[in-house]
């Protein structure tokens, strides 16, 4: 049967305590023990289905966990309250001081700032590759790696990774091959194609509504007990808890997820073949000119599209500028960072999201000044928006007026 991830979610049935349609929200931050044998097993980590202390876990979190698991394709899943507190916890728990890790080159800017500068304090060391090349991936293994890392569709440029050849490098090499799939929830499922461990912000796509901050690690059973441990777990040493009343919420938008991609995929694709066709230097990897069109097309479940994420690039910085103020004030879409907001988000990603890299390093990418990222949005008539985008480059003298 072909893998569904909306369907695997649609097919989890909850209920409340008193029998509601959503489950009871857990407003605990303890949990009371009948037995003190029970209270010792729960901290053994032997006593399923016992809870011990939310910092662990709680039963809204494994609610929320339970269903980006289906999602993904994995055995189970461990929520946290932020996406970096799910990538952080998950490289500190499979390396240790000596170990080296290889990252494709453009990944989020708090990504890179945390393996770049925070990792080498533990003598934990990465090189950065293009993620594209596989021969400069397993250039860049050597005896002491244990991990290559990626984005599916990589922050800000949008280079797709071939998980399922980064899956056999990870074999042979006998790796965990991590990536985060924040760009292409239920479009890309990594899992399914060989990765170990799948992580999101749910921050973005997944939860939708720019209100909660979020992260999730989907993975085998085995190592999210070792995140859980409470003696060696990274997640439950550093504590980067999610509340339950935040879980309980993102589970709520999580339902719908399915409808909006579908809708910022349908969005994004045509704003991408507009401004192409206006001569705009526009990447989106649902366009035949994006160098990894056929590789998404061949790991994606086509239903929901090529993702709401594109860039164009207008040349200067303070042109984008210019313009992102002009949509702005037009009603467009916000001027911010983040993105899987119902609005069109847009921001220049080498003074903002990526402004940990240094500027040489964001030229060597190809990150270059006039890149804008837009998050498009929810619109429905995306036809009106392309208008009015195009008005307001026309102002500012990025594109010629149409002839009419």
């Amino acid at each position: 049967m072909k893998f569904n991830p909306a369907s695997n979610i649609q097919d989890l049935q909850y209920f409340g305590e008193f029998g509601g349609v959503n489950p009871s929200i857990s407003d605990s931050s303890t949990y009371t023990f009948i037995s003190a044998k029970t209270m010792f097993d729960t901290f053994e980590g032997n006593a399923d289905g016992c809870y011990l202390y939310s910092r662990h876990t709680s039963p809204s979190n494994l609610y929320l966990g339970e269903a980006l698991a289906a999602m993904e394709g994995t055995e189970t899943a461990n929520v946290s309250a932020s996406g970096m507190g799910a990538i952080t916890p998950v490289l500190l728990q499979l390396c240790k001081s000596g170990d080296h890790i290889v990252s494709s080159r453009t990944i989020y800017g708090g990504t890179y700032a945390f393996l770049k500068n925070f990792t080498p304090r533990f003598n934990i060391e990465t090189s950065f590759v293009d993620i594209t090349k596989l021969d400069a991936v397993e250039a860049a293994i050597t005896s002491n790696t244990k991990v290559l890392y990626c984005e599916s569709v990589s922050n800000p440029l949008l280079e797709v990774a071939d998980i399922a050849g980064l899956a056999k490098l990870a074999k042979k090499y006998d790796l965990k091959l991590v990536v985060d799939n924040t760009f292409s929830p239920l479009s890309i499922a990594p899992a399914k194609l060989g990765a170990d461990i799948v992580i999101h912000s749910l921050t973005k796509f997944i939860n939708g509504a720019s209100d909660t901050v979020g992260g999730v690690v989907c993975g085998t059973q085995a190592f999210i007990d070792e995140l859980r441990n409470v003696n060696t777990g990274a997640s439950m040493l550093l504590g980067s808890t999610m509340d339950s009343l935040r879980a309980a919420s993102v589970l709520k938008n999580l339902r719908t997820l399915h409808i909006r991609m579908k809708q910022h995929s349908y969005n994004a694709a045509y704003l991408a073949k507009m401004f192409e066709a206006d001569g705009l230097k526009t990447v989106y990897p649902g366009l035949m000119s994006h160098p990894s069109h056929e590789l998404f097309k061949s790991m994606m479940n086509a239903e929901y599209g090529f993702g709401g994420m594109l860039t164009i690039d207008v040349g200067t910085i303070d042109k984008a500028n210019e313009l992102m103020e002009l949509m702005q004030e037009q009603n467009l879409g916000y001027l911010a960072v983040s993105l899987g907001f119902y609005k069109t988000l847009f921001s220049a990603p080498g003074t903002s999201t990526s402004s940990e890299i240094p500027e040489d390093e964001q030229a060597a990418m190809g990150l270059t000044d006039g890149l804008i990222r837009f998050s498009i949005g929810l619109d429905n008539d995306i036809q009106r928006t392309y208008k009015v985008m195009r008005e307001c480059m026309e102002k500012l003298n990025i594109l010629e007026p149409e002839m009419v």
